[in-house]
């Protein structure tokens, strides 16, 4: 009863903010699920109390919804940004105005900074750096200052020290527990809503900032991926100093390059800017479908460009990760979509067991046939390969179709960097550029190389498998002859006999198994080669 209170009253002030905004919204699910009575209540949440603040409710959605998300902190915003990857939820329009949201606050206190990083990382500030600058960016969950380290040869390098916001943790549980208990209650009382799932979207949210809350694992994600990418040509990770990082303070090379929300300055520079639009989209397509780990939050400000080109990203808090399983699904599909072979497309949702199997092939091709045929023949800047999936997920009701968590991330993340492309490129053509990335992925997972490969893997795996046998009967029959029953008394010989006949006819079995995957490897090779 006190968790409802409590939570309610946390809503109520929510929604009084985002009406004094102008800034209040309908959820899709909302217009077919809840009662008429509740929707009718909305124009009276515009009411201002005497003592409430006046503020001023100008600019579009988009702008209003920053100011009220802003006004209400942290959770709100991530919130925010969350919701823009539900366009099955809010609606294509207003998930399109959320993706627009960024995540900025005023900065909190210099002395709190200090102390926070003298408590994590045990010394003085003046001790850990040269100098240390007022804060440069602020964002909900931590803010970022300039700093100088001196090393023993006496030179000096820049770093940028990044600190979490006090009490940030303590704010961020208040705030997700009413978004829980929200959840829940649309779950048990508007069934309609259970597809959805609300419940594990809140779960999704959640996990995301706890891992945002803790920057030594942001560092980790840093590090993973200038793993991945070290050969890759026109992309880098800066690097981190761990020395100087802990739960709440992370330290990393300072970018000097050209913030890739200046487009004036990279012209000036003389960058390629059709080159640009396609390499944002080039490496985040590469990342997802080769690493399956991904920047998540790729948009202009959490980028920077090099003299030569080359991508640098920064704020690696909110990363994407997806299985062998779903890289290979989401390549299929979106490589589908660009041959617009539909029926493949269909097949391949029923493999992956997004479409429950009692549903028809065909049907599900022609629903697919109907968001894909639109988008051909339009000029280039009015394709959105974002906006198809949003599309997709949008008429996945029919078919039961359960969302999944990580393929709405890379939805969103996609939208984000189709955006830094046509910032570069207003007439970017996204499938063009996606085109040899997916065509080289299938290649190399779906093609004659990868089915020798994973014929021999399957071949030999089967070999160790059965070859195996006779020493773990061998290991059974030794088990068996030390076993004794209440009564003391031993297994029969006539068993311990069976056993090992068993083991014999094992080690033909393994041996023969062996024979037959040399045999049906050289098969399939023959097949490949004539």
């Amino acid at each position: 009863m006190l968790r409802a209170l409590r939570n309610i009253r946390s809503l109520v002030r929510a929604g009084r903010v985002m009406a004094r905004h102008d800034a209040l919204f309908e959820l899709e699910l909302a217009k077919e699920n809840l009662p008429a009575a509740a929707l009718a209540l909305r124009p009276f949440a515009k009411i201002r109390f005497p003592w409430e603040r006046r503020v001023a409710a100008e600019g579009d959605m988009a702008e209003r919804l920053s100011a009220a998300l802003s006004e209400l902190g942290p959770s709100y915003i991530k919130l925010g940004q969350f919701l823009a990857t539900r366009p099955d939820m809010i609606g294509p329009e207003l998930a399109g105005d959320l993706g627009l949201l960024r995540d900025q606050l005023p900065p909190f206190d210099q002395a709190k900074a200090e102390a926070i990083i003298e408590e994590q990382l045990g010394a003085p500030v003046s001790d850990l750096f040269e100098t240390f600058s007022a804060p440069v960016a602020a964002a909900s969950i931590a803010q970022v200052h300039k700093a100088e380290v001196r090393d023993a040869e006496g030179n000096t390098r820049e770093f940028a020290v990044k600190v979490l916001r006090p009490d940030v943790e303590a704010r961020f549980r208040r705030d997700l527990d009413a978004f829980f208990w929200v959840a829940e209650k649309l779950e048990r009382f508007f069934p309609e809503t259970r597809r959805l799932r609300p419940v594990a979207g809140v779960q999704t949210l959640a996990t995301s900032v706890e891992l945002e809350m803790d920057l030594r694992l942001e560092a980790s994600a840093m590090s993973e991926m200038a793993e991945n990418t070290k050969d890759d040509p026109g992309f880098r990770v800066p690097e981190v100093d761990w020395n100087r990082t802990a739960r709440q303070v992370m330290t990393l090379e300072w970018i000097g390059a050209v913030p890739a929300s200046d487009r004036e300055a990279l012209i000036d520079a003389g960058h390629d800017m059709k080159a640009l639009g396609n390499r944002v989209i080039q490496n985040f397509l590469l990342h997802a479908t080769r690493d399956g780990f991904f920047h998540a939050d790729m948009h202009q400000g959490n980028l920077f460009v090099a003299d030569d080109g080359t991508l640098i990203p920064v704020d690696f808090g909110i990363m994407g990760r997806l299985d062998e399983r779903s890289r290979r699904f989401l390549a299929e599909i979106l490589y589908g979509f660009v041959k617009r072979d539909y029926r493949r497309v269909a097949e391949v949702h029923f493999e992956a067991g997004y479409v429950p199997e009692h549903k028809d092939v065909a049907t599900f091709a022609q629903a697919l046939r109907s968001i894909g045929e639109p988008i051909f023949g339009k000029d280039a800047q009015d394709v959105s390969m974002g906006k198809l999936l949003a599309q997709l997920f949008l008429v996945t009701e029919q078919f039961d179709m359960a969302m999944r968590p990580e393929l709405l991330l890379l939805q969103k993340t996609m939208v984000v960097v189709e955006g830094v492309a046509r910032f570069y490129d207003p007439e970017h053509n996204i499938w063009e550029a996606s085109e040899p990335i997916l065509a080289d992925w299938m290649m190399r997972k779906l093609g004659p190389e990868a089915r020798l490969q994973d014929a021999a893997e399957g071949a030999m795996a089967l070999g160790r498998r059965l070859g195996d046998l006779p020493d773990l009967l061998d290991r059974a029959e030794r088990a068996i002859d030390q076993a004794t029953d209440p009564e003391g008394i031993r297994l029969h010989p006539e068993s311990l006999t069976a056993i090992r006949e068993a083991e014999n006819k094992g080690g033909r079995m393994g041996r023969a198994a062996l024979w037959v995957g040399a045999l049906s490897l050289f098969g399939l090779l023959l097949t490949q080669i004539f």
